[in-house]
């Protein structure tokens, strides 16, 4: 008796062509974080040192952001005043330049 042979009679896996894309999706989703980190110029967030950023400085939307260790902090400014008790440690100027120098009381 003669048997016939079929091509690709084998048992075949129907998502055979599609194993990887999960792999290929997380591999994109990781180059586009990267990228986009780096695009908007905080590649220091990436690295294992403490960092502290301050985004648009001196207008309504300034932020800072601190990293410490893998703890990212997000501050915001507000316009409320705000109270409480302790003691006075010095005293902010900011310069014509824009920067802001710290002189604490003795």
């Amino acid at each position: 008796m003669r048997r016939i042979r079929t091509l690709g009679a084998e048992t075949a896996d129907p998502l055979e062509g599609v194993a990887n894309f999960f792999d290929l999706g997380v591999v994109f989703a990781l180059a586009f974080m990267v990228s986009l980190i780096s695009y908007l110029g905080l590649p220091e967030l990436l690295q294992q040192r403490d960092v502290t950023l301050v985004k648009n400085p001196g207008t309504e939307q300034m932020e800072i952001i601190r990293k410490r260790g893998r703890r990212l902090e997000r501050y915001r400014i507000s316009r409320k005043r705000l109270g409480g008790e302790g003691e006075k440690l010095g005293t902010a100027y900011r310069l014509k330049s824009g920067e802001v120098i710290y002189v604490p009381e003795e």
